[in-house]
């Protein structure tokens, strides 16, 4: 299932829309852009198995290179545009990239790798020129439009953050069918919240992200319309539904958060009538925000629990929901297993490790065995797990208790702390450091930094400011702390090994 599937039905149906603009791209010129960029790509020598990276802003050509990459076998991973140059060109590097499709509107960071991503065989901008790279417009206008004769299915493999800050590819294997075989994500979802050709999908979040990407494609696999915004507002994703008489759409929390805020007088302004389906994932959502959205939009909220790494899905509603508020569902995808430290199972009420059982592991960490061992049940191979703390009620209802190990999740964003603390061991007036994640009322969580400064520096307002601006010229800004602290002496055990959660306490 692919949108090759649905252009000779409705060619001029939308296949994707700019909410609040004018960009629209048809389902005719999606399969033949998708077309003509998988021959430009196969006549250069690209083969399955082979990688396609993109850095894009949340633009409408995603879904030409996206779709292009799914019917040539390729691996397609999307690149956090608010990343570092260096932290992009590490991606690009460490997936294989033999292809890279950048916009022109990220230009400064594209031409940046240029000589930093020396194995990248071929380079597309588009949307304008940019240094270092071919016209995407030219590449396309000189390809054939008509379909290569074999169309293997593509699979994309997106990054997520480690333990250690670097950036991990989590990689699962290449489907053993074409690009019009369904998939598990379709299988999946499609019956669960109702996807068909008449869905019209609002996705507000960035389209680099694991969910945004893969749930729009699943739309215009069935042969739907998805309606992307930009960059997230309160007011206008309202005027988005109301506009485009959107029937589903996905958020995280923080979006909840900042649409309940408006005024009254602009929420009961815009018609919402039109939803059927709004999922949510990414992050806890306060159980105070969730019935406050319900009572909003009425039992139209469903949540599901999972993770870039595919291991498994629960699945909850509204009404489900409102019987055991703060509940993240039953199974869908994966038996749900909670275990102790020892890897056996815990009875029902009991809070352990959240494992998934599969019938084989679903992934693993591009380049990194020991982390993909450390995912692993030690004694049953196709349980995984990603590190989440839960506990399952006497019906098989799933509760989180705990993120990862010392993950932050601020805005539906996984950011780990050790990249930061790794940064600001850097700094000369740094002795120790640990960050954290506090309450945050909008965020959910926010980033904060516990520096103890070194011997002879005195604390200070300016020096906060010093070290966050430190920061920003060695990570993504979205990761620099909103707030720096300073103690005499940070909790550590006789060892060395920091104690965080006495940290953490002192803010909670």
């Amino acid at each position: 299932m692919y949108p090759g599937a649905h252009a000779a039905q409705f060619p001029d149906k939308p296949a994707v829309i700019v909410a609040g603009g004018t960009d629209v791209v048809t389902y005719r010129e999606l399969e033949e852009r998708s077309a003509r960029l998988a021959r430009y790509l196969h006549e250069r020598g690209l083969r399955r198995g082979d990688h396609l990276a993109l850095l894009t802003d949340n633009d409408p050509t995603t879904f030409e290179v996206y779709w292009a990459a799914m019917r040539s076998g390729l691996y397609f991973t999307a690149v956090n545009n608010h990343l570092s140059p260096a932290e992009i060109a590490y991606i690009v590097n460490d997936c294989g990239a033999k292809a890279l499709v950048v916009s022109a509107r990220l230009a400064e960071s594209a031409a940046k790798i240029v000589a930093d991503t020396p194995a990248v065989q071929i380079r597309l901008a588009y949307r304008g020129p940019v240094e270092g790279y071919d016209s995407y417009e030219d590449a396309l206008a000189a390809a054939s439009p008509e379909p290569l004769a074999e169309q293997p299915a593509g699979m994309d493999m997106l990054y997520s953050s480690g333990t250690t800050g670097r950036p991990k590819g989590i990689k699962p294997p290449l489907p053993d069918h074409g690009v019009d075989q369904p998939t598990t994500i379709t299988q999946l979802f499609a019956p669960m919240y109702g996807f068909d050709s008449a869905t019209v999908y609002l996705s507000p979040a960035p389209i680099y992200h694991a969910a945004p990407l893969r749930f729009c494609a699943t739309i215009q696999a069935l042969g739907g319309t998805v309606v992307i915004m930009e960059k997230f507002d309160a007011e206008q994703a309202l005027a988005a539904i109301e506009r485009h008489r959107v029937t589903h759409s996905q958020w995280v929390p923080t979006m909840f958060v900042r649409m309940l805020k408006l005024d009254d007088a602009i929420r009961s302004k815009y018609d919402v009538s039109s939803l059927q389906v709004a999922i949510h994932a990414a992050a806890p959502c306060p159980v105070e925000v969730k019935q406050a959205m319900i009572e909003w939009w009425g039992p139209v909220l469903y949540e599901y629990y999972a993770a870039t790494e595919s291991i498994g899905v629960t699945l909850i509603d509204s009404e489900q929901w409102l019987e055991r508020p703060g509940s993240v569902g039953k199974s869908a995808l994966g038996i749900v297993h909670i275990c102790g430290e020892d890897g056996n199972d815990l009875a029902t009420g009991e809070v352990g490790t959240i494992y998934f059982e599969r019938d084989e592991m679903p992934f693993a960490y591009h380049n990194d065995p020991a982390k993909t061992t450390d995912a692993t049940h030690p004694r049953h191979p196709a349980w995984s797990t990603t590190g989440d703390i839960g506990y399952l009620d006497d019906e098989g209802f799933l509760f989180l208790t705990d993120r990862k190990a010392f993950m932050i999740i601020s805005g539906g964003v996984n950011i780990y702390p050790q990249e930061i603390e790794d940064a600001l061991a850097l700094h000369p007036k740094v002795f120790d450091s640990a960050v954290i994640g506090i309450p945050d009322a909008e965020m959910g969580e926010s980033v904060r930094a516990v520096v103890q400064p070194a011997p002879g520096v005195t604390a200070s307002p300016e020096l906060a400011e010093e070290l966050r601006g430190f920061l920003r010229e060695r990570i993504a800004h979205y990761k620099v702390p909103r707030g720096v602290d300073f103690v005499d002496e940070l909790p550590r055990t006789p060892t060395g090994k920091l104690v965080k959660r006495k940290l953490q306490d002192r803010y909670r």
